[in-house]
């Protein structure tokens, strides 16, 4: 049995999708594949459940409905009742977002080691494992807001380190879809460093040398207008080696 959060709550078992019905035993299967293979309390899942206050009963309320839940999944057996709370009794390959996060640590690692195309591959992996907006189902609810936050987080990291990857062996072609994600991304996280010093490094690669100087100098005025401070090591030796006629590309960490 698979889990996919990194979209619509999907359940699948041999190739099979089984639909969950009721907002409520959605929830509860959520906070549970968040924390696959470990046990989640009855205090986390009722305030999962019931943020603004819940039944009576909360725990028998809880009880009922895991019941509810372990009759709807294909698997029955993977919820488990523990003394502590209830687990999610899978591998967290089983879950989409622990999946993605695996693959997300060992693009980067990947990337740091000097291995761009084993990186990418992994990276790419990682990505096509999304299939719209994380927890969508349930990212309205207190215990999803710092879960959403912290996937599209890693998330935006690795666009970053897929770019930075492919950047050695990228053709005009590819280089183009690059920029057209980076001026994308910046024009939500217009601050963020790393995203405008894998711009310049597209540029430069492209053989836009001046476009990369200009994109540059645009990000230093916006650093000292709107936070009074310069462009970090990284970025400032990229612009050095810009200025000396090279353009490769900056170090692939964060």
């Amino acid at each position: 049995m698979r889990i996919g959060v990194l979209g619509p709550l999907r359940v699948v078992a041999d190739g099979r999708e089984t639909g969950i019905g009721g907002a409520r035993l959605r929830v509860l299967l959520t906070r549970l594949a968040l924390g696959v293979g470990g046990v989640v309390s009855p205090t986390a899942l009722s305030e999962a459940l019931w943020p603004e206050g819940g039944p009576a009963h909360p725990h028998t309320a809880l009880h009922s409905l895991a019941t509810r839940l372990r009759r709807t999944l294909p698997e029955p057996h993977a919820l488990r009742s523990e003394p502590e709370g209830y687990r999610l009794a899978l591998p967290p390959e089983a879950v989409d977002a622990a999946r993605f996060e695996r693959l997300a640590v060992q693009g980067r690692g990947a990337l740091r080691d000097g291995h761009p195309e084993d990186a990418a591959q992994r990276l790419r992996e990682a990505l096509s494992l999304w299939r719209g907006a994380p927890l969508a189902d349930t990212a309205h609810l207190p215990f999803a807001v710092p879960a959403v936050a912290r996937l599209e987080r890693i998330r935006l990291g690795v666009r970053e380190d897929l770019v930075a990857a492919e950047l050695g062996s990228s053709d005009a072609t590819e280089r183009k879809v690059h920029l057209a994600e980076l001026e994308e991304l910046i024009a939500d996280h217009p601050l963020r460093e790393r995203l405008r010093e894998l711009l310049v490094a597209v540029l430069a690669a492209d053989g836009r040398r001046g476009e990369a100087l200009t994109a540059h100098e645009e990000y230093r005025r916006l650093l000292a207008a709107q936070l009074g401070t310069v462009p970090g090591k990284s970025m400032r030796a990229l612009h050095q080696r810009l200025l000396g006629g090279r353009g490769d590309g900056p170090s692939p960490g964060p």
